[in-house]
């Protein structure tokens, strides 16, 4: 199964060099090495925290129950390095959907993020696949609608993910938009308390390997 990993974070101030440059030179390069990851994607937050998010696309989620996986996460650099880094979210997910032209790659990600009870998961799943994401995609800076779910024994918090790829912030502000958020559907789920508990976040790209 197709999926991500998805890791927001805020390295001490002091040391968010040293640790950028980990990342890039140790961090990612061992993970792509294994079969399994594709690519990796970081992101810095255009305001607000956590400040930096970091999104493995993943082609065999099964590679995260690999010895070989274990071995780096139990490295002791890695160990040292996370240690001092405040880790917000970090979850492996399941892809739901994809919509949009994956060839067009974006500079800025919008998330959302949601915990969604069982009993409303098909009326959520329902709003956003026939409502929400095809009004967002015809502003033409909104490329791509991605879906994730959390993974059976992920404890994160969340448990619905989408993430928003866009060639401009200011799309945020475009007329599709304000459509999107007006949408019947969208207005039935709007008097659920875990709706208006969502974590909303964006951010800018700033490497992709």
């Amino acid at each position: 199964m197709r999926g991500i990993l998805f890791s927001q974070m805020e390295p001490p101030e002091e040391g968010e060099a040293d640790f950028l440059r980990w990342y890039d030179t140790d961090h990612i390069p061992r993970r792509l090495a294994l079969p399994g990851f594709e690519a990796a994607t970081r992101y810095r937050a255009v305001e607000d925290e956590p400040k930096f998010l970091a999104v493995y696309e993943l082609s065999d989620m099964g590679v995260l129950e690999t010895p070989e996986y274990e071995a780096i996460k139990k490295d002791p650099s890695a160990e040292r390095m996370l240690s001092h880094a405040k880790i917000t979210t970090c979850c492996a997910c399941e892809e739901i959907s994809d919509s949009g032209d994956p060839g067009r790659r974006g500079g800025y990600l919008a998330v959302v993020a949601f915990t969604v009870p069982s009993e409303d998961l098909g009326q959520f799943d329902d709003w956003y696949e026939t409502e929400h994401a095809p009004m967002l995609l015809k502003a033409g800076d909104w490329l791509r609608v991605r879906r994730y779910r959390a993974a059976p024994g992920e404890d994160g918090g969340w448990n619905q993910f989408a993430l928003h790829e866009l060639a401009s912030l200011e799309v945020m502000a475009s007329p599709e938009r304000a459509a999107a958020r007006k949408g019947p559907k969208r207005e039935a789920l709007l008097d659920r308390p875990w709706y208006n508990r969502s974590g909303r976040w964006q951010y800018q790209v700033i490497g992709r390997d």
